[in-house]
């Protein structure tokens, strides 16, 4: 039998009542938090970027695509890696049907990595995305951003975890992208923004980490479900949308 409280349809609507107040709230809050999001700063930028695209080479200010607003998502999928972060890809899938409504509201959705432009456009032909998606492998944009580090720089940040003995999760997903743990931890995710105006570019807003949750339509919806993300037991369960195994009939 369950071990899970169960109530009358009464006591049930009681609770449910008292809930939607803390939903509310946090409905509230999450709009002033928006709010505080648009009153950031800019911060024009200066640097010259050049980025590796299906049509050749773009400037940051051609990434727009004639739009004034750009939000970038730095993929992980670095140089040595030879497919790209399940974690980003399963963020993608969720992104990738949404662009028309963006690009309705003068948004323009681009993703970056540092790895050779053949091989995001082959990965993106297998998972099937139609977002732009462009290489700054000959650009400091990943470093200037701070989503990229050297092999040295990563060896430092990670030291004392990697002197513990690597995570079980960070261990599977290097392995998953194709490189070793340096290489993969050489490169994180990240989400920027930019505006384009009057002719010059500002750097408006960026995150990274869980951050970037909103990005990934699946926990919202899981956090909906009766077991919620259910992760304790399986914090290996996210693969590619190409690698789960059918269950059986």
């Amino acid at each position: 039998m369950t071990d899970h409280k169960v109530a009358s349809r009464e006591e049930w609507l009681a609770a449910r009542e008292a809930l939607l107040a803390r939903e509310k709230e946090h409905t509230r809050m999450g709009d002033d938090l928006a709010r505080q999001r648009r009153e950031l700063p800019w911060v024009r930028v200066e640097k010259e970027y050049s980025f590796e695209a299906n049509e050749g080479i773009r400037t940051l200010a051609e990434l727009f695509d004639g739009r004034s607003q750009l939000l970038v998502y730095h993929f992980m999928f670095g140089p040595s890696y030879e497919a790209g972060c399940p974690t980003c890809s399963s963020s993608a899938d969720a992104v990738n049907g949404v662009l028309p409504h963006l690009n309705a509201r003068d948004v323009t959705m681009v993703y970056v990595s540092r790895a050779p432009l053949e091989k995001l456009l082959a990965y993106k032909r297998r998972m099937g995305w139609s977002f732009p998606w462009v290489s700054s492998a000959s650009s400091e944009f990943n470093f200037d951003f701070r989503v990229s580090r050297t092999e040295e720089q990563t060896r430092e940040a990670f030291k004392p975890m990697i002197d513990a003995g690597i995570p079980p999760i960070v261990d599977h997903l290097a392995s998953a992208s194709g490189t070793d743990v340096v290489g993969y931890l050489s490169e994180g995710p990240g989400f920027s923004t930019f505006v384009h105006d009057e002719g010059a570019i500002y750097h408006a807003y960026s995150t990274t980490a869980r951050g970037l949750e909103f990005l990934m339509g699946y926990y919202p919806i899981l956090d909906r479900a009766p077991k919620g993300r259910d992760e304790a037991d399986s914090p290996l369960w996210l693969r590619r949308h190409d690698e789960y195994a059918q269950r059986a009939k």
